[in-house]
């Protein structure tokens, strides 16, 4: 439901590479699908929450989106198998464990378990 101040949208550029191997990245990997308005712009609707991370050792110089995965290794290994760049291997986190990786434009984004 969309109600104001609440976080609605997340838009990633995708500059670093073309728009077509940033969609075939994320539908390999993730099973995203997208719907193209245009030939520069393309949606994805794949749910959202969010946190702050005060730790200046920890946070990401950018918004650092986070996915979720029920099996982080197969989910390290599609990533992989779909051309991202692993950044940060798996490593544990109060709450959890996760990865960080680079998708084709150079996007940082990270995917976490229990």
């Amino acid at each position: 439901m969309k109600r104001t101040g609440k976080l609605d949208y997340l838009e990633l550029p995708a500059t670093g590479g073309t728009l077509d191997s940033v969609k075939a990245f994320y539908s390999e990997a993730f099973s995203w699908s997208f719907t193209d308005y245009g030939p520069t712009y393309s949606a994805f609707g794949e749910g959202l929450d969010g946190g702050f991370q005060a730790d200046a050792s920890e946070a990401a110089a950018r918004p650092l989106p986070v996915l979720y995965s029920h099996d982080l290794e197969a989910t390290l290994a599609a990533v992989e198998n779909a051309g991202g760049t692993i950044a940060r291997p798996i490593f544990a986190f109060p709450g959890g464990r996760r990865f960080h990786f680079l998708d084709p434009a150079g996007n940082e984004l990270a995917v976490w378990s229990e």
